[in-house]
């Protein structure tokens, strides 16, 4: 089943939607007044089915058709759902692109999926390259001139719908293959998991280039015909502003968010009795912000676990104990192994291991890169690169990456491990711990800390604190305070950077 078509079945579903409720009017997608091509009140879910045919209308005009890609460079907009929609709706594959990526990263992103259009802000960033070019400045006119397509065949289910890259934090990104099988597998697991319903109200603060903000947080929205509220930019008093106003139901986040949410001013008070669900993924939640946040605003962040590979895969349940510092349980049809990676042998409770996976969700490799996707799918297996354990509830924790492993003095170092007891420290609001090249050692453990406002953080005090929780070959030589870490679009800390700028 193709997803666009699986999501627009569900908008006509009246026992989906319950019609009876007005759905057939309800507001699909609403935002903030700089977001100037939504119209005033949003845009209900019959007339965004209207504009998508119309956005498949204008690509067929171009000369796409099933199998191409169209990479899509555009800000937040409507124009970027329509035509997300409506390129899936016509069988071709997307790419979305960060509207702030610079012309390398455009140049090369464009260049290795092949797209046959590429839609971007500055044509000149992509000249020279075989491929169709469309300003978005002149995307809005060409929409609203576009004659609306009756018919959109159906697209096989195992067809290729978007092409999603990696970081690339250690070497070229790469584009992984995600069919719409694998979308639909995600999004269909987390309604189920999360409880999404027709009278959910979300808002939208995350990008829409990545997996989380797309599949996750929109996809997961229009597929339970839900009502979305954009931020054109997060901050953290709007955020709350717009979640009491708008009386909202559903908040997707990533750590940053809620460590800034937690900055406020502890007089800031804001009604959130609307909200049920506040999620945090794309990098690892501190367990002491989740419980800073549960007694300060009422609500028990819902950590889970996902990669661009293979959408989300676990998940602390809906109902039932949130544990600090895990990501849940396997959502269904997922399978999930703990092993060590040089055996394959499976890992006793509280041993840490290699995540692997099996199910619905994991792509089918890496476009272009046959080696590498031999390495990371073995016999159905996805090997993730991440490291955790089980604990004796079943909860799983995740301790950080097989790369980042530091292997000090012939001892394995878990960042993740060292990280949480580091956050416990007075004062100590992020920690960010690797390894440095070290003659004697081989790796020496080292920190990076950012102190809570107002708070003096001594290295040598937070050094003391965990000697007294860590053994010694665990604890950092070396500490170093930063006013912020370096992050990626989507909130993960860049060690790479972290390394490369360490002070000598």
């Amino acid at each position: 089943m193709g997803l666009y078509h699986a999501i627009q079945r569900r908008w006509a579903d009246p026992e989906a939607l319950h019609a009876a409720h007005g759905v057939r009017r309800r507001i699909a997608l609403g935002g903030e007044s700089e977001l100037s091509d939504l119209p005033p009140g949003g845009l209900c879910y019959a007339d965004l089915e209207l504009r998508v045919r119309g956005a498949a209308g204008m690509l067929r005009g171009l000369g796409l058709r099933g199998g191409d890609v169209v990479a899509l460079q555009l800000p937040r907009s409507l124009a970027l759902v329509e035509l997300l929609l409506g390129a899936l709706g016509i069988g071709a594959a997307v790419l979305l692109v960060n509207d702030r990526a610079a012309v390398p990263e455009l140049r090369f992103l464009v260049e290795d999926s092949g797209a046959r259009l590429a839609v971007v802000l500055d044509p000149a960033a992509v000249g020279g390259l075989p491929c169709r070019v469309l300003p978005v400045a002149e995307v809005r006119e060409r929409l609203d001139q576009a004659t609306v397509v009756d018919s959109l065949p159906e697209p096989d289910d195992e067809a290729l719908a978007a092409l999603m890259y990696t970081s690339g934090t250690t070497g070229r990104p790469k584009g992984a293959m995600l069919s719409h099988k694998n979308l639909l597998a995600t999004i269909q697991a987390l309604h189920q998991a999360w409880g999404w319903s027709v009278h959910d109200h979300l808002l939208h603060a995350l990008p829409l280039h990545h997996i989380h903000g797309l599949v996750v947080a929109q996809l997961g929205a229009l597929w339970a015909g839900a009502r979305t509220t954009w931020m054109s930019r997060f901050d953290a008093a709007g955020a709350l502003t717009l979640l009491q106003r708008e009386r909202c139901t559903v908040f997707m986040g990533v750590p940053t968010f809620y460590h800034r949410f937690l900055s406020l001013p502890q007089d800031a008070r804001f009604d959130l009795s609307s909200m049920r669900l506040f999620t945090c993924g794309s990098a690892p939640l501190p367990a002491a912000d989740l419980v800073a946040f549960r007694d300060r605003f009422g609500h028990t962040i819902l950590e889970r676990y996902g990669m661009t590979e293979c959408g989300i895969v676990l998940s602390n349940p809906l109902e039932g104990e949130r544990r600090p510092g895990s990501v849940g349980f396997p959502l269904p049809g997922v399978h999930l192994r703990i092993v060590d990676p040089a055996t394959g042998r499976r890992c006793e409770t509280d041993e840490v291991g290699e995540i692997r996976l099996r199910g619905p969700s994991v792509t089918r490799g890496y476009l272009g890169r046959a080696e590498q996707t031999a390495e990371a799918l073995v016999q159905g297996w996805l090997h993730t690169g991440d490291l955790a354990r089980a604990d004796a509830d079943g909860y799983v924790h995740v301790v950080g990456r097989i790369k980042e492993l530091i292997i000090s003095g012939g001892f394995n170092v878990y960042p993740g491990e060292v990280e949480a007891v580091l956050q416990q420290a007075p004062g100590v609001a992020e920690a960010a711990v690797l390894g440095l090249p070290d003659a004697d050692l081989g790796e020496r453990v080292v920190a990076a800390l950012v102190a809570r406002p107002g708070r003096l953080v001594e290295p040598e005090a937070v050094l003391s604190f965990a000697r007294q929780q860590l053994a010694a070959y665990k604890c950092p030589r070396e500490v170093v305070l930063l006013q912020e870490l370096p992050r990626n679009a989507m909130g993960k800390v860049q060690k790479n950077l972290l390394a490369r700028d360490w002070p000598v």
